[in-house]
Order: structure tokens, then C-alpha cells, then sequence
């Protein structure tokens, strides 16, 4: 018997997500100490089997970003990324010890993040606090007028994440999603992995996350308002939009514009400008982009100028 499609877009996979996650997690780490410990004999076999689990972590979420969170972007981010683990995680298993590395970062990215994602009290203060930050900036740009910053009408949660335009009696809330944490996870892990000078690191650490945070907020700012005051209701528009993400309501196009199409494109090349500026205070970050990208690529891939090379006299800087 097939489920119907409201119960498809209903089912929530996030419950059993969350506790996967935790043991990602744990075997990674796990991964990580024998490692360290020099136990390489058991730690490729372990980190290898965390790739495993973390790609059927991945392929449990295709359900929640295509049928409930809508984004294409992501959707196909999350569908690569199974295969993707499992092709990492092989190649760990057949040899390259090298890859422990960018399984380091993952264990630390996932420790930086699965606090947030899972606890109620850090949940709150993290979405709370980008969303009054988003409201003040709104107000300080003078192009909020009559917005009103309340309390989720949804009755989910009592947080104080939603922006309402009486004008046109549109709504965005701040949630989870829209925190930045994602990005600033994935750049401390990498940050936190490689071996390199520490206030070196502390410098990327610490500019790496102001930029996504302002970023995040300008991008917060600007979904609110162009889905409050309703600036992509384009007639020519509505019909694709709606037919891409499988909308009912037009007056929903402009979220959907301004927040999965726009945002999320510039995000990727956003993402991809910062990782260039951090690199250039920790070129060791470029060790683990230069051996993902061998192992995907099947050849060999240098992202290191010779300046930054290990061989190359950058100590001598």
C-alpha cells in the first residue's frame, strides 16, 4: 500500500536523524583517539565504517530536504553525498590512511554542531538570538515598517523567532536552518582538524565565523523582507516556482525565490570565497581539499601554490 502524499510531507525522519547522528559521532571520534593513540591498525577499519553510517545518515535526510524542506539545492547536495561517503570511506578502508585527516574534521564539525541541533536549551538561545539580531538590523535599515518581531504563531515552540507584515499579512520565521551553524561547523572542523600553529588557526577560526555570521544575517534580513513585503509575486514568475516545489499558494513564491533559489545559490559561492580567504592563513586547510578532491577526481589534484606548499618556505614567511 503507497502512502498518500500528505502523509509523505508529514512523516518527519529528524527523530531518528538525531540519534544517528550521536553515533556518527562517536565512531568518528572513536576513529580519532585510536589515531591518536597510534592505533592506525584499528582506526581505518573503525573511521571506515563511520562513513558508512554516515552515509546512510545521508541518504535518510533525502526524504526531509525533497518532500519537507523543499530545497533542490540541498536535495542534491544530500543525494551525492551518499555515494560520496561511501566512495571515502572504501578508498580509507583500501589504504589511504591520508583521508583520516578530513575524517578528523568531520568528528569535529559534528561535536561543534549536534549540541545545537539536539538540545532544546542551546536551540532556543541560538535561533532567539539570530532572530533578534535580524529584527534589529531590519529596523536599523528602515525597511521593516509596521513589521511586528513575535512569538512562532505556529504554537511548535514558544520562541520569539517570527517576523509579520500586517501590510500584506506575510510571515518568515527563524529557525534552525537559518542559524548559520552548518557553515560555521563545517569550517571549525576543518579548522580544528589540521595540523597547523595555533594562533594561525584562532585568526581563520575567529574571521571564518564573524563573515558566515554577518552573511547569515544579511541573508536573514533580506528573506524576510522580500517574502514580507512580497517582491518576487511576479505573474510570469509564480507558474515555474510553483511548479519546481510543488506550491499551492502563490503568496508563498517569493519565500521560495528570495530564500531557496537566491540565497542558497550565492551561499555555495559564498561558502567557497570564504574557504579561499582562510586559506590563506591556514594553507594546511588546502591538504584536505586537495585529497577529497583526488579521491573523487581518480588523479591527483594540487590546490597549493608553491609559496604555500610544505616544501615551499612558507615557515619562512
Amino acid at each position: 500500500m503507497s502512502l498518500s502524499t500528505q502523509s509523505l510531507t508529514e512523516f518527519s525522519v529528524l527523530p531518528y536523524t538525531d540519534v544517528l547522528a550521536w553515533i556518527v559521532m562517536a565512531v568518528f571520534v572513536a576513529g580519532v583517539v585510536l589515531d591518536r593513540r597510534d592505533r592506525r591498525d584499528l582506526a581505518v577499519p573503525v573511521t571506515a565504517g563511520a562513513w558508512g553510517l554516515f552515509a546512510v545518515f545521508w541518504f535518510l535526510l533525502i526524504h526531509h530536504f525533497a518532500l519537507i524542506h523543499r530545497s533542490a539545492i540541498q536535495t542534491v547536495l544530500v543525494v551525492v553525498a551518499v555515494p560520496a561517503c561511501l566512495y571515502v570511506g572504501w578508498q580509507l578502508y583500501g589504504g589511504r590512511e591520508s583521508l583520516l585527516t578530513l575524517s578528523r574534521a568531520i568528528a569535529f564539525m559534528t561535536i561543534i554542531y549536534l549540541p545545537f541541533e539536539t538540545s532544546y536549551v542551546a536551540r532556543r538561545v541560538l535561533i532567539e538570538t539570530v532572530a533578534t539580531q535580524t529584527a534589529a538590523v531590519i529596523d536599523v535599515l528602515g525597511i521593516g515598517e509596521g513589521v511586528r518581531f513575535v512569538e512562532d504563531p505556529t504554537g511548535e515552540t514558544t520562541f520569539m523567532n517570527t517576523f509579520w507584515f500586517p501590510e500584506t499579512g506575510q510571515a518568515s520565521r527563524i529557525v534552525f536552518a537559518c542559524t548559520g551553524i552548518g557553515s560555521i561547523a563545517i569550517f571549525g572542523g576543518l579548522i580544528a582538524a589540521v595540523d597547523a600553529a595555533r594562533p594561525k588557526k584562532a585568526i581563520a577560526a575567529t574571521v571564518s565565523i564573524a563573515v558566515i555570521w554577518v552573511l547569515n544575517i544579511g541573508r536573514n534580513v533580506f528573506i524576510a523582507v522580500a517574502n514580507g513585503y512580497q517582491w518576487f509575486a511576479i505573474q510570469w514568475l509564480e507558474g515555474p516556482v510553483m511548479l519546481l516545489f510543488g506550491l499551492s499558494d502563490a503568496s508563498r513564491v517569493s519565500f521560495f525565490v528570495a530564500d531557496r533559489i537566491l540565497s542558497q545559490g550565492l551561499a555555495v559561492f559564498a561558502l567557497v570565497g570564504i574557504a579561499f580567504l582562510v586559506s590563506r592563513w591556514v594553507p594546511e586547510l588546502l591538504d584536505i581539499g586537495e585529497e577529497l578532491l583526488s579521491v573523487l577526481l581518480g588523479r591527483d589534484v594540487r590546490l597549493r601554490t608553491p609559496e604555500t606548499a610544505p616544501d615551499g618556505g612558507e615557515s619562512e614567511r
